[in-house]
């Protein structure tokens, strides 16, 4: 294989989208429909689901977000990569199951809203006790310990 060759493709989707070319983009639903219209629009087109469950603080959340005006920003599903499902153990293209929404957090920055789906943490491959804990300053010295 020739190594100018490698790549090719990524250059001309990267050349593409930096020549403003035209984009068919469209989100799977319409904007403009409630928070939870759109989380199980996506459950259910995309993963097969049956429906969502809002969990009460999932619940107060989508009322919050609404009286906010942050209803009509899009969704971004925060769930496990290891099924379709909420649950991990489920593999395949399970069916016949309810999705659990226990919270919806803003990224009003970002320009999105995300629904924590079952046990999914936000932030994965932190240890459950931090390293700072491990950090001091020798005052004698003035040392930093415990950083490497």
């Amino acid at each position: 294989m020739e190594t100018g060759s490698l790549g090719c493709g990524a250059r001309r989707w990267a050349n593409r989208i930096a020549s403003g070319a035209p984009s068919n983009f469209k989100f799977l639903y319409d904007l403009e429909l409630p928070i939870a219209d759109k989380i199980r629009m996506i459950a259910q087109k995309i993963y097969g689901a049956d429906d969502i469950e809002l969990l009460p603080e999932a619940q107060h959340k989508v009322e919050l977000y609404t009286k906010q005006g942050f209803g009509n920003l899009p969704i971004c599903m925060a769930k496990t990569h290891l099924s379709l499902s909420h649950d991990p153990e489920k593999k395949g293209v399970p069916t016949g199951f309810i999705v659990p929404i226990r919270d919806i957090r803003a990224s009003v920055g970002a320009g999105f809203l995300f629904p924590l789906v079952g046990t999914m943490p936000t932030i994965p491959g932190l240890p459950t006790r931090p390293c700072f804990y491990d950090i001091d300053l020798d005052p004698e010295t003035e040392q930093v310990n415990g950083l490497f």
